[in-house]
Parts: C-alpha cells; structure tokens; sequence
C-alpha cells in the first residue's frame, strides 16, 4: 500500500530560483508537447509519440532540472489523454497557465537520488532543503516518489510518497455508528451527537470580503498588488488549515471509537451547485470528512460502508419501519410516526437507519 506524509519545507534563495525553474520547465514541456500533438493531428490525423528528450537539443536548459520531473510531466499529458478517451465528459487536456496560482512538480526515488535525514530532504537538482519532519517515517517504509508545490501564499511543501505492507487484518465489526449529513453542523450520528462544526469560512467571510475588495482595487502588476494578494491567499489558508484541523480530529475520535461507520453516498458536487446551501456545503467538507475517515478506519483494519444515495433514511421511522413521504420537506425537523407514536429528530432518525441499513450490508 501507499501512503503520503506532506511537510512543510524552507529552501534558501538559491533553492527557490531553482525550484521556480523547475516549475517552469514542466509547464513548458507540457504546454510544448500537448501543442505538438494537436499540431501533428491536425496534419496527419495520426498520433505523436513525443518525449521531454526529443526538446533538450533545442531547448538545452531544461537539461538543468531534474529529468524525472519532465518525465512526470510526460505521464501527466498521457494520463489527460487517457482520460479524454474514456470518459469525454473529462474534457481534453488543457494547456497549463503561467498565472496559475499553484504550483508544482513531481520527481521519483531512483538509486537513492532522494532521502530524509536531520531534519531536511535531499531533491535532485535543488540539494538538501530543511524541512519541518512533524513525524517520523516508520520502518519498512520506502521512498517511492516527491510532489514538490508551492501554495498561493508562497510557502513550499513536499508531498512524500512512501509504499509499506499492509499487514493490517480486517475484523469483524462489533461496534456501528451511523453518520447523517447535516448542513450546517456537518453530521448527526445515531447516538444523537452532533459535530457542531463551526463554519470557519462564515467566520471568516467579512474579513475575507475586505481584502478581496482591496485586491480587486489594485493595479494588476503592482507591488502592492502582490502583497494584498499573498495576504488574502493567508487568510483563505488559515480557514482551510482550521478545516482540515477539525475533520482530522473529528474523524480520529470516530475511528479509534467504532469498528464500522455507515453514511450515504451523496452527490456533493451536485449539492454544492445549489444557490441557496452551496457555501454551506463547501464549507463543511463532507467529502473531505469521509476520505479522511476512511482511510483512518483501513488503517485499523476497520470499515466505512457507504448506503445507496436512493436509500429513505429519514423518512422511515427506525422503530417500526412504517415510511412517512410527507417528511421529503426538509422544513420538518422532527415527527412522530402515525403508527408506533415514536417521535423523531430528523437527523437522528435518518443516522439510525443508516447504521441499521450499513449492518444489513455488512451482515448479508
């Protein structure tokens, strides 16, 4: 199995013109080569096999930067095209912009070429970089592969990929929890706890506001310009990492408490395209709640277990089964059942049936 450990790194100025250079010479080679292709189509309606080699003669610095980052930039284009042809709906590949405020490359582990040691990280070409090692690397883990990017706010962070064995055995669930989506506290489970999340962005959002407006005032090009913008891009920074904060320990708590954890496969790009509850549903993170708990749940040896998206959750009562389609308005918060008398919180209902569907599913 794979697994990922991103770091935050430091390289000194001579580092950061080289990895600029880095990440330039792969926009390039990728926008020269992407042109090339569509160029011989159009003249021979015939694929070109092209490589980052085929452009050194010409263009000899980009024998400066790490070959294997061009390399990658290759399996990139390929990758797009691939893609393309299976699924059109993916779009055809697009050329890379310079303004783009993200950047980055990757580069593989080839006869010890990169290596972590003392606090900083070996990259071809660049040499050692210090580096914020917030863990340590486990035994028996191999260094497969480095993403090196630099965030809109300019700091840099290496994205290390390393392949292990998974000697992790699954066990029989014991323990169930069942999640139901919630717009505005991110879930209710079936024990009637809520995450009470705190919608970071909404906080954030008038001051967000302010320095947006400044920056949309400036002069594009400007040094000032500059300086509002890495300033904002902080600020969105700071709500993202407040994000990701909370759904980390959120979904430590739960995968170290239960053996299985049910929830609905929801569309949420469909959802987040809603005038009226799109800002709340990017805000909360569902689908970033759930990577993060699945993967903490695997770890352990542990399941998550995802219920149709067409499954009734809340409008069946979870004591008697009888289905009530009148609770299909999201306006009713709580019921009670016409048969049993059992009176609902509608979240907690639907969190219930969750978990007794994903038991059902696990069981059969």
């Amino acid at each position: 199995m794979n697994k990922a450990y991103k770091f935050r790194i430091y390289p000194t100025a001579e580092q950061c013109i080289m990895l600029g250079k880095t990440f330039g010479c792969v926009r390039f080679i990728y926008n020269q080569m992407l042109s090339d292709k569509i160029k011989y189509y159009k003249e021979t309606k015939q694929k070109l096999n092209n490589t980052p080699a085929q452009y050194k003669k010409e263009y000899e610095w980009l024998k400066e930067v790490d070959s294997l980052a061009l390399a990658n930039a290759q399996l990139n284009l390929q990758r797009a095209y691939q893609n393309f042809f299976r699924n059109p709906k993916a779009g055809y590949p697009k050329f890379k912009s310079k303004k783009s405020s993200r950047r980055s490359y990757t580069t593989n582990c080839v006869n010890g070429n990169i290596f972590i040691e003392n606090g900083c990280i070996k990259l071809p070409k660049i040499g050692l970089v210090k580096m914020k090692q917030h863990r340590q690397i486990p035994s028996g883990y191999i260094l497969k592969s480095v993403t090196v990017s630099q965030n809109p706010s300019g700091k840099y962070e290496a994205s290390v990929l390393f392949e292990y064995e998974n000697q992790v055995q699954e066990q029989a669930p014991q323990s169930f929890l069942g999640l139901d989506y919630s717009m505005h506290g991110l879930y209710k489970d079936s024990s009637g706890r809520e995450a009470q999340y705190p919608g970071y962005y909404r906080q954030a959002e008038k001051k967000l506001k302010r320095e947006q407006r400044k920056l949309s005032k400036m002069e594009k090009g400007s040094k000032n310009r500059n300086k509002q913008r890495i300033k904002t891009a902080k600020l969105h920074e700071k709500v993202s990492n407040q994000r990701k904060d909370f759904l980390h320990k959120q979904s430590r708590q739960i995968a170290n408490a239960y053996d299985c954890v049910c929830i609905e496969d929801l569309d949420m790009k469909g959802m987040s395209q809603s005038l009226h509850f799109g800002k709340s549903i990017s805000d909360n993170g569902w689908g970033m709640f759930t990577v993060f708990l699945k993967y903490k749940l695997e770890e352990q040896g542990k399941k998550l277990v995802k219920v149709g998206k067409f499954f009734a959750s809340s409008q069946l009562c979870c004591c008697c089964g009888y289905k009530n389609p009148s609770i299909k308005d999201l306006a009713i918060r709580a019921w009670e059942c016409p048969k049993c008398g059992a009176c609902h919180d509608r979240d907690v209902n639907a969190a219930v049936n969750i978990r007794n569907e994903g038991m059902r599913l696990v069981t059969a």
